[in-house]
């Protein structure tokens, strides 16, 4: 694996493997962002948390790792003094929903898609990584899963669930906020940075470019996006998005139809015009190949699919 393949893992890595990194979860500290006055994001270490507060409780969207429990409650109660009632899950990620058990013990009900459960009953491998993540604890699992879609009325509020499915991964769930026009995308988003898509497990670059179409659609001008990663962003940012998404895939899909390898695609810059500003999460290359993987349907780290010299 070359020095930028390596860096990526680690930077990945670091979002799924709590236990490596107790003593940089002990420096995190969570930023508060109101959005209206009852709809906030919380951004720590991990995928970003949306919540909803009123008369009616707490609820979250994701939350992260349980090391960083006590500084989410601290910054929920700068908010408000209800208590969290729901935790919801985006996906089934460490760096998303490691929290579950702990905000469980304190009587919040998980909720995530019923794909998410599966998965967080078995190890998890993400081999273009060079990770294996074991299974959750029973108490991280969610006591009610969703199909296709739910609706919350809470806080004078109507949060619509829904499934997107194979885009970041088979089990990824999305979230708007009707009054408040507000939506979380989880990873079927990231801003300032290429994303990952968890092809093992059911994602694909078409589909989180159909992700993409479908969430755009249900916006307009005025809603305010939390994106999985990255800053608050909107309805530019989302087609922003997309449009690198599909340049990107366009790009590589042309090489592959004329029989070019991997090696070669990456020394030609699919990404050329996007790469100035993305230098989190995922690199360029890492990206790149998990695009190719999705086209020509290899497996993560099957042999003879990535750059390794």
């Amino acid at each position: 694996m070359n020095s930028a393949r390596l860096l990526g893992a680690v930077l990945i890595s670091s979002f799924f493997v709590s236990n490596v990194l107790a003593q940089d979860l002990d420096q995190v500290q969570i930023a508060t962002v109101k959005i209206t006055d009852g709809v906030y994001m919380l951004i720590g270490y991990g995928g970003n948390i949306g919540v909803s507060v009123g008369e009616d409780g707490t609820l979250l969207i994701d939350n992260q790792f349980a090391e960083v429990k006590d500084k989410i409650d601290a910054a929920l109660l700068e908010i408000s003094p209800h208590p969290v009632r729901f935790v919801l899950n985006t996906n089934w990620h460490h760096d998303h929903v490691s929290g579950n058990a702990a905000f469980a013990e304190s009587g919040a009900a998980v909720i995530a898609h019923e794909r998410s459960q599966v998965r967080m009953l078995t190890d998890q491998r993400h081999p273009d990584l060079g990770i294996e993540v074991p299974p959750y604890p029973e108490t991280a699992l969610p006591v009610i899963t969703i199909n296709e879609s739910l609706t919350l009325h809470l806080n004078e509020d109507e949060l619509l669930v829904f499934h997107i499915p194979n885009a970041h991964s088979d089990a990824d769930l999305a979230f708007y906020f009707r009054r408040a026009n507000v939506m979380h995308t989880g990873d079927l988003c990231f801003v300032d940075g290429y994303p990952y898509i968890d092809i093992l497990n059911g994602g694909s670059i078409d589909g989180t470019i159909a992700a993409m179409d479908r969430l755009i659609s249900m916006i307009d001008d005025r809603t305010k996006v939390i994106p999985g990663h990255g800053p608050l962003t909107d309805l530019a940012g989302l087609q922003e998005y997309r449009e690198m998404l599909t340049t990107v895939r366009d790009r590589v899909a042309e090489q592959i139809s004329r029989g070019r390898s991997l090696a070669e695609i990456l020394e030609s810059n699919p990404t050329a015009g996007f790469d100035e500003g993305r230098d989190q999460f995922v690199p360029r290359e890492l990206f790149v190949e998990i695009v190719y993987n999705s086209l020509t349907g290899r497996s993560p780290g099957q042999q003879g699919t990535g750059n390794r010299r």
